[in-house]
């Protein structure tokens, strides 16, 4: 009975690429040579450029060939790369005879999984048995080079023993393998230059270094990762020491630099058939200001200086950045010179370049950590109560290596942390799992030993003394049957980044990246651990479900759908550009046009001059044809729902706590009255104002041409993905323009802006010698006069004219904490209008709601630090949620509702806006202004309503217990 994973063997994505790297040495003559060396293999000039052309031509690969010896294998991540290049190597062994190659893989995770599979007697026995005999009794003998580590006083081998058997291998019945990584290739080992190497060892009675001597062997080269061997550096020079035969370069990435492309399974046909996952990314949104950033400005080698919120900061190197803003912890200062500073995570910043503080929060990570748990646990209630069960894994990229391999020693370490949600989620979970099931006897292992579910792997284990760490990396890099068994508790590993590339398993269906990989890389690459289709219990490819990758990044890569779709648009063939009408053509047509008759259209297309007597197309011939049959010709385009994002995420709740509302009732139902705002200036008050706006604006009326721009991903007509460009209106030049008449223009301005027309051509009459407003007549101009005076308004209320507010209606309900009838909502789902949640922390007491979510921190200390006596019930107010209207048309919302009462029995109603800074110089004038109206609309309130409440604004030097006893006396 055969054991371990069950390969399929005449996948037809695979065998093509097979066929295609065979048809390169038709017509081939092959020369024996000497023993331990494989045979010679020559094609002519024109036969070998004949053999690629025509497999281009096949594949449909619209690729200028340089018919170098380098033959390209484009395949997608999870399709099965190594798979093929191993079955390469055995048609190869079986139709040419040759029976020597070395692989040369960039990592030792690569390394490590490659060693794995072609040792393992699965694929043996699938290449036995699974043939007709078509190979024999024909094996693989793999020879694996490691790292000579010297011991003291002795010098190493002069060569390794691996590479002196490989070459004095001479069984031509077997196929040799020599499998390297990059770092060895680059070693002195290598080169001869080893201190062990005094040229005394000589195989063949001449060779004393192993790049000569593998050399002699006329090696066959498969070099996996092809992007990591970038043919200017030296090891792409190492690698032509070994005087390859051909070189065969298998990958997913080649940054469009082929060399002879002979066959391509791009990512839009990987998805669109259904070989790999699709995607769902889970994007963890962050309420904090986005326009907050932490700037690196400048260095002077020593120390380096960042800006935040106008405030300067100077670092030296080892400083945590956690002194500029509190949400970032655990980020360091690693290097820096006059130019750039390198952070403890990887990510280098260049003069001017800045990260959001909020990506670094620990509040951030443990809710994404906490998310992919609870999607693992969703995934293994579904996959292990399939017939043929499916263990899924879950992979956390980390930079704290710290607080993971010595977390037990650190207090709230991400360990500790990860553990503990781990535990809680098992034992939620468990409550609504069916008992007996293998998810419920799962569960159960989870609780009864949590440490036992995850391992890690980090580049620094690779010289571990510590037996338990050393078995997670044996688990993770080299049994990747033991990791899957149902047997084996683990499920979550843990990584850096040592295990982004290269290294798969087909059963990862949760991938949490939780800091930044530290470098722009492939959102495929990213993807790519966790794209392979997942195999069950028996160790068999699954293919009948819609099995999604679950991918969790924070709100820094809200692009990463846009991103990844359109690297997959992009993986996409050129279209290729046919000479000839040949039966290629007709087949297409027909597949689309299943009622055209060959004849009938040959005839046709000769008479509009498509085509010659001999049936090539004329000049224009062949787009003529595509415009007369456009479905035949149509670029594949990625299927729906194969890459989306998670926008429906199961809502978390929080419940109202009993009998805290109807203390606030009251005070709730005061603050939802609706109001409007009423502009105290007459006519000519605005027409000064709106002159003020233009005068102020008139620069912007040049010649320049010159805008802002973004592009927002949406669907074209024919199903492929796009990108419309988007004008941003501020700090707009306008380039002069008439898209309409005068009439037109000031009846569409004065509709949008409730500004009389004759108000308005009295504006433009008496500026007409600074701005003429005839040369600016379009769409553009009026929604920029329209959003700029908006914002004049605001910024010059309650200064240059006077507001006041109107109660227009009694009706207050429903509410955000209503319904219709005015009852307490029971609970409320935490959404961007809440906040962010932290479901570690209980709020206070006096708190509306049973679970903390917060905006800022300042926010999150109110709910959390320092139980108030005099509060009886205090709630978040949620955006949007009381509508103060404020010049210029928009609305503000203040933070929080309290109800305080003294010890005499007093009650006071406040309301607060917490800011997180030091002071309202430090507000923008908007914000100021929108403070401003809320005070006057309060002001109104208490006038109108019968009910005092007091409003004031929380700076970030100032605790809640400070504001609420000034308030009190």
């Amino acid at each position: 009975m055969k054991t371990g994973f069950h390969y399929e063997k005449h996948l037809p994505h695979q065998q093509q690429a097979i066929s295609s790297i065979l048809s390169v040495f038709h017509h081939a003559n092959k020369q024996d040579n000497d023993k331990g060396e494989n045979p010679t293999l020559t094609l002519s000039d024109k036969q070998y450029q004949d053999n690629i052309r025509q497999i281009q031509s096949q594949n449909q690969i619209d690729k200028t060939p340089d018919f170098s010896n380098i033959l390209d294998i484009s395949m997608e991540t999870g399709t099965g790369k190594t798979y093929t290049y191993t079955q390469t190597m055995y048609e190869m062994h079986r139709q040419l005879g040759v029976y020597k190659f070395v692989i040369v893989v960039p990592t030792l995770s690569i390394k490590a999984g490659t060693e794995q599979f072609l040792k393992s007697d699965a694929l043996k026995n699938h290449f036995r048995l699974d043939f007709d005999n078509a190979y024999g009794q024909t094996q693989i003998e793999l020879y694996v080079v490691q790292s000579q580590k010297t011991k003291k006083g002795k010098r190493n081998n002069p060569m390794p023993s691996e590479i002196i058997r490989f070459v004095q291998a001479d069984n031509a019945h077997k196929i040799h393998v020599l499998l390297l990584n990059m770092g060895m290739v680059n070693s002195k080992t290598m080169k001869g230059e080893d201190s062990g190497n005094d040229g005394s060892v000589l195989l063949k009675d001449k060779f004393s270094k192993p790049f000569e001597a593998i050399a002699s062997t006329r090696p066959i080269l498969i070099i996996d990762e092809p992007h990591r061997f970038d043919d200017s550096n030296k090891t792409w020079q190492s690698l032509m020491s070994f005087s390859p035969q051909y070189i065969l370069r298998y990958g997913a990435t080649f940054n469009d630099r082929f060399k002879n492309l002979v066959y391509h399974l791009s990512a839009i046909d990987a998805f669109n058939q259904d070989l790999v996952k699709g995607v769902t990314a889970h994007i963890q949104t962050i309420d904090g200001d986005k326009q907050r950033k932490v700037s690196f400005i400048d260095s002077d080698g020593t120390t380096a200086i960042f800006e935040f919120d106008k405030q300067k900061f100077h670092l030296n190197k080892g400083e945590n950045l956690h002194k500029i803003h509190a949400h970032i912890s655990d980020l360091y200062l690693d290097n820096l010179n006059k130019t750039k500073v390198v952070l403890s995570n990887g990510v280098e910043l260049k003069k001017g370049d800045s990260i959001n503080p909020f990506s670094y929060s620990d509040n951030v990570m443990d809710m994404m950590m906490r998310h992919a748990i609870r999607s693992h646990f969703d995934n293994e209630r579904t996959l292990l109560n399939r017939a043929d069960k499916i263990k899924p894994l879950t992979l956390f990229f980390i930079d704290d290596i710290k607080g993971y391999r010595d977390g037990d020693k650190i207090a709230g370490s991400l360990k500790n942390r990860f553990e503990h949600m781990l535990k809680g989620e098992a034992q939620k979970a468990l409550e609504t799992a069916e008992a007996g099931t293998a998810f419920y006897h799962s569960l159960q292992t989870v609780l009864n030993d949590v440490s036992a579910t995850h391992g890690g792997y980090f580049s620094k284990d690779n010289s571990t003394d510590d037996e338990k760490i050393a078995q997670e990396v044996s688990e993770i890099l080299h049994d990747k049957e033991s990791l899957l068994s149902l047997n084996n508790p683990r499920r979550f590993i843990f990584s850096k980044w040592t295990l982004r590339e290269g290294w798969d398993n087909p059963n990862v269906f949760g991938i949490c990246k939780l800091r930044s990989s530290g470098s722009e890389t492939s959102k495929l690459q990213e993807v790519g651990r966790g794209l392979r289709l997942p195999v069950n219990e028996y160790m068999s490819r699954v293919k009948d479900g819609d099995f999604k990758l679950n991918y969790f990044v924070d709100s820094s890569e809200s692009d990463f759908v846009a991103k990844l779709k359109a690297e997959i648009n992009q993986s996409s063939e050129h279209e290729v550009v046919y000479e000839t009408f040949n039966d290629e053509v007709f087949d297409k047509i027909k597949s689309a046009y299943p009622d055209v008759k060959k004849r009938l259209l040959l005839n046709e297309l000769y008479a509009l001059g498509v085509i010659d007597d001999d049936d090539n197309f004329t000049s224009d011939g062949f787009e003529i044809l595509k415009c007369q049959f456009p479905k035949a010709f149509t670029v594949a385009t990625l299927k729906n729902g194969k890459i989306s994002d998670n926008k429906d995420q199961s809502k978390t709740k929080a419940a109202v706590r009993v009998g805290k509302y109807d203390e606030l009732k009251t005070l709730w139902e005061a603050i939802n009255q609706k109001a409007v705002l009423q502009y105290q200036m007459d006519e000519d008050d605005t027409l000064v104002l709106f002159k003020a706006f233009l005068q102020d604006n008139q620069q912007r009326f040049t010649a320049t041409g010159i805008s802002i721009q973004t592009q927002k991903m949406i669907k074209t007509a024919d199903n492929r993905i796009d990108f419309q460009t988007q004008t941003s209106l501020e700090n707009e030049l306008f380039e002069p323009i008439v898209t309409m008449g005068y009439r037109e223009f000031l009846t569409k301005l004065a509709q949008k802006a409730y500004i009389k027309i004759s108000t308005l051509h009295q504006a433009f009459f008496e500026l007409k010698d600074t701005l003429d407003i005839r040369n600016f007549m379009n769409d553009d101009t009026i929604r920029f006069m329209l959003s700029g005076f908006n914002d004049y308004l605001l910024v010059h209320s309650l200064s240059r004219f006077e507001v006041g507010y109107q109660k227009i209606s009694s009706q207050v309900h429903p509410t955000k904490l209503t319904d219709k009838q005015g009852k307490a909502l029971s609970e409320i789902d935490i959404n961007q209008d809440w906040g962010m949640l932290s479901e570690s922390e209980t709020p206070l007491d006096s708190f509306l709601f049973d679970k903390v979510f917060f905006d800022s921190e300042i926010e999150h200390q109110n709910v959390t630090d320092d139980e108030i006596k005099e509060v009886v019930v205090f709630t978040k107010i949620p955006k949007k949620a009381i509508k103060i209207p404020v010049a210029g048309g928009g609305t503000y919302s203040p933070d929080f509702a309290y109800i305080v009462k003294t010890s005499g029995g007093e009650r006071l109603n406040l309301v607060v806006e917490s800011k997180g800074v030091a002071g309202e110089s430090h507000l923008r004038q908007t914000e100021q202004q929108k403070i401003r109206h809320a005070e006057r609309w309060f002001k109104t309130l208490n006038q109108c309503q019968g009910i005092e409440v007091k409003f004031v604004t929380q700076f970030e030097s100032e605790s809640i217990k400070k504001i609420v006893e000034q308030a009190l006396y």
